[in-house]
């Protein structure tokens, strides 16, 4: 396909297995133009760069973005399980742009906030009214788990970066203080991603069999499934410690950013959860805050039913930024 110079940005959302890019027109994606490239097939960010812009038939864009599933300074990204070099000079090399950006993956979502259609917002918990220029909140839960801040700004959104998932894990009684020792053998130190992310779900199941002494270990995916057609309790067991615990963190971190433009979940496991969240005690979780409690009820909580969330908010601070 054929398209006019310097008139689109290219984004890609850069995974830890798969890397998604699309071209976009201000500040919508273009549909047609998303494609999924396997990290494994290619040495780099610029060399799936490169092939996608073959593949668009040579598209020359006019910016370019890049969420990264990692930390980001100064417009460098690190990943912890793939040794690529991701950033602003190796994207503008590959993509020719004259306009480059590199995100973190829940800087792009807090971007995409206001760009999602309604029908993508599924809501959890219920909340106050708020005015348009109320803090909201993204909290991704999937393979890793992070937050981030949404601030609207005379100057425009400022969303800035956050490695929420490596801080301690919250501890409320001695059922909770056995997973962390249980989980902190993983890495040393029992980082709230130790419980809330995929292989935090695995862990706690693990964790579950270690209690009973019946050790039995499954991949996410079946612990799911089994609680779906009800056929492991303690798989249903591990989901319900799953949903409380990530209550817990959602109100503290709400607590912290008093975000009354609406708390945000996204990513695959917070969609997974999304049926599970209301019948296994996420909102009373959420809530319990001793005098704040009644407080907590300014802040709602949706849960984001959008994959390509990060690839529109990249398109929508392209536009913003550099439109």
């Amino acid at each position: 396909m054929a398209h006019l110079a310097d008139t689109l940005a290219l984004v890609a959302d850069l995974g830890g297995t798969n890397t998604r890019v699309a071209l976009c027109n201000g500040p919508q994606v273009i549909e047609g133009t998303i494609r999924r490239y396997k990290n494994a097939d290619y040495s780099g960010l610029e060399a799936v760069i490169r092939q996608y812009i073959l593949d668009e038939g040579g598209v020359e864009p006019i910016a370019a973005g890049v969420a990264v599933a990692g930390p980001v300074r100064d417009g460098r990204a690190t990943m912890t399980n793939l040794d690529w070099t991701i950033d602003k000079d190796t994207i503008a090399r590959a993509t020719r742009a004259k306009k480059v950006a590199v995100l973190n993956d829940l800087q792009a979502q807090g971007h995409a906030l206001g760009h999602i259609a309604a029908d993508n917002l599924r809501k959890v918990v219920g909340g106050a009214s708020a005015g348009p220029n109320a803090a909201r909140l993204v909290i991704g839960v999937g393979t890793g788990f992070n937050a981030a801040p949404v601030f609207e700004t005379g100057a425009g959104r400022l969303v800035p970066p956050s490695e929420a998932g490596h801080a301690n894990l919250p501890i409320r009684n001695a059922q909770e203080l056995r997973l962390c020792q249980f989980v902190e053998t993983a890495h040393g130190f029992p980082a709230v991603e130790d419980v809330l992310s995929g292989r935090g779900l695995e862990r706690v199941y693990a964790w579950l069999g270690h209690e009973a002494n019946q050790h039995k270990e499954l991949p996410a995916a079946d612990i799911m499934a089994a609680v779906k057609d009800g056929s492991d309790d303690r798989a249903t067991e591990a989901v319900k410690t799953f949903v409380r615990i990530l209550g817990t963190v959602a109100g503290n971190l709400s607590l912290i950013q008093l975000p009354f433009g609406g708390v945000y979940l996204i990513g695959g496991v917070a969609r997974a959860m999304a049926p599970y969240l209301a019948e296994f005690g996420f909102v009373e979780a959420f809530r319990d805050k001793g005098r704040f409690a009644g407080f907590m009820s300014n802040f709602a909580v949706y849960v984001v039913d959008d994959d390509y969330a990060a690839l529109t908010g990249l398109a929508a601070h392209l536009d913003s930024d550099f439109g």
